[in-house]
């Protein structure tokens, strides 16, 4: 080892190495507290024109499901499958909010592997 080389990093390496774990906390720090406010976060699917809603957190947490009282004259075949359908539309904004928000975290960084 050539003297005044350390291990290889030169200052303008650790520099970079520095600012990388800066960012690394930045969004660490941020996706804590997306987190939260993806829990809190109610999305709603709807199915058959709003007869059914399922409304999930941010990150797909069930937190209820609103059946209009037109919807029980539909049948039970029938009812089954606006419920499932409502909760897909909810499943599909949820995740879609998700990796929106997530992007909006983690856009402008320059750090391998979140772009």
């Amino acid at each position: 080892m050539s003297k005044g080389q350390g291990f290889g990093f030169g200052l303008g390496k650790m520099k970079e190495l520095a600012d990388a774990f800066k960012k690394a906390q930045q969004v660490q720090e941020g996706a804590k507290r997306l987190q939260e406010e993806l829990e809190q976060m109610e999305i709603q699917g709807e199915a058959g024109g709003g007869l059914i809603k399922v409304i999930v957190s941010g990150n797909q947490e069930p937190k209820r499901v609103e059946i209009s009282p037109n919807a029980l004259n539909e049948g039970a075949e029938v009812l089954s499958d606006l419920v499932t359908a409502a909760m897909k539309d909810a499943y599909n904004k949820s995740t879609t909010t998700m990796r929106e928000r997530m992007e909006e975290l983690t856009s402008g960084l320059e750090i391998p592997g979140f772009q």
